[in-house]
């Protein structure tokens, strides 16, 4: 075929050539754009497969372009979800990302094409390495301010969790919530009683931020870490020149705190018999009287008790005044152990392990399967409590970005046809958690709160006197 010049076959030729030109130049000026930008860029297809690096990104990770093209993403880039973007389509932006050690804010956004995800770019929001530096160290040092100002608020008068945050949809949970939800309407004193680690303080805050008093404060007392000689002036404060020692303008008791809202009294079996007779003259008369007042004073206060272990054998032992224990027994919540409701643990997992990523800032994709069927068939002494604390430790041990069967304490994978002697483990392990968690509440009580005569009296560093303490709960 002869192609004449002017000719229609001709000037469509010489259209396709201008442009192919074009798109040539075009894509050349991406590229150059792409290298030039001061973020860092990487881009990947629908499998995970790096596709494109611009050079900032390439030099953040200290390698070379064409050692990263052609690799899957999990290969080259610590820490990565770009696969995880591109399986689920769900863009994460402005996420925190650790690589090399450092922090590092990031994007990461599905592109598709006629509604089919064909890549995934990522984005480092930084234009130095320096700069980078500078601004998750800025970011560190904010968000650690931030949250010692959230939690000197919420450790003080306000409740921070709800129905909501308490995780599990199997009956005997349900039950527990339902009837939470329906005497958090009213003001009623409310007795919460269940195992260590079941969530009993997550109850009290459930109620308190779902009743009319949600907007006043709420205020947590652990009887069983405040000494026997304080309690009274803890509990309903002191006037100016009460005792030796004394403010001068007094203190306010944590009744006279809670006033308008919630008060919620944990461990109220240590609650000594001279500080029950005062309790149960609030229960009746809705006043308390402070060291050295001249008259009691009036207070609006709901009560919310908890324990965990029952009240009728102390009440039969004399331990226990049976007037507050029938006060105090209005309504009870008998909160479930997790091992009658173990059909919640899958949930459970996931749920502390979100909660674990952002405390953490280790990223973690869930457990595999054998993992969850071993934590599943586990009789959980130490409740969830014990659960979040063995998922903890996983994410610091566990080496992929799920944690496997060789991440989890050995003590969880005994072999199933062992269960006699895994059973006589477990109640062995309860009773040593008991005996330390009673030991170390004792000395708190005789040493009135010293902690450094009571690291010396236990014979153990102070660091972990105070892990102790925050591990089981035991300070106010």
């Amino acid at each position: 075929m002869k192609i004449s010049r002017g000719g229609w076959v001709h000037r469509l030729l010489v259209a396709l050539a201008q442009n192919s030109l074009k798109a040539e130049k075009d894509l050349i000026r991406l590229e150059q754009a792409l290298n030039n930008a001061y973020e860092g860029i990487i881009i990947t297809d629908s499998e995970g497969m790096i596709l494109k690096v611009n050079q900032a990104y390439a030099d953040f990770l200290e390698k070379d372009i064409a050692n990263m093209v052609g690799r899957h993403v999990t290969d080259v880039v610590e820490n990565t979800r770009m696969h995880i973007v591109a399986r689920t389509g769900k863009a994460e932006i402005a996420e925190i990302q650790k690589i090399n050690g450092h922090e590092m804010i990031c994007s990461r956004i599905p592109i598709y094409d006629s509604g089919k995800l064909v890549a995934v770019v990522g984005k480092v929001v930084f234009q130095n390495v320096d700069d980078l530096f500078v601004m998750t160290d800025r970011f560190r040092s904010l968000k650690k301010e931030l949250e010692f100002y959230k939690s000197e608020l919420n450790r003080r008068l306000v409740a921070k969790y709800s129905f909501a945050n308490i995780f599990g949809n199997s009956q005997e949970l349900e039950l527990v919530k339902q009837l939470g939800k329906r005497v958090a309407c009213t003001d009623s004193t409310v007795l919460i009683r269940g195992e260590s680690g079941t969530g009993k303080e997550l109850f009290a805050h459930s109620i308190h931020t779902e009743s009319h008093r949600a907007l006043g404060p709420f205020v947590k007392v652990n009887c069983a870490a405040i000494p026997e000689t304080l309690f009274e002036s803890e509990l309903f404060g002191y006037k100016e020149g009460a005792f030796t020692g004394a403010k001068k303008k007094g203190k306010k008791g944590k009744f006279a705190l809670a006033n308008k809202g919630t008060i919620f009294l944990d461990e109220i079996t240590e609650l000594p018999l001279l500080m029950q007779v005062k309790l149960l003259r609030v229960l009746q008369e809705r006043e308390v009287e402070p060291v050295g007042a001249d008259q009691p004073e009036p207070v609006d206060v709901r009560i919310i008790a908890a324990c965990n272990k029952p009240l009728e054998p102390l009440v039969k032992q004399g331990l226990f005044r049976h007037d507050l224990f029938y006060r105090l027994n209005v309504v009870k919540l008998e909160i479930p152990p997790l091992r009658e409701r173990l059909g919640d643990v899958p949930i459970l997992i996931e749920k502390l392990l979100r909660q674990l990523e952002k405390e953490t800032g280790i990223p973690v994709e869930g457990v595999d399967a054998d993992v969850e069927a071993i934590l599943t068939d586990y009789s959980w002494p130490g409740n969830v409590r014990e659960l979040r604390n063995v998922l903890e430790q996983a994410l610091y041990v566990k080496n992929c970005t799920i944690i496997t069967r060789q991440d989890i304490p050995r003590i969880l994978t005994v072999n199933r046809s062992d269960s006699d002697i895994a059973e006589e483990v477990h109640t062995l392990k309860f009773l040593l958690r008991q005996t330390e968690e009673d030991i170390l509440r004792r000395a708190l009580r005789e040493e009135k709160g010293n902690r450094a005569a009571i690291a010396t009296k236990l014979g153990i560093s102070k660091s972990s006197l105070y892990s102790k303490i925050e591990y089981f709960g035991i300070f106010s």
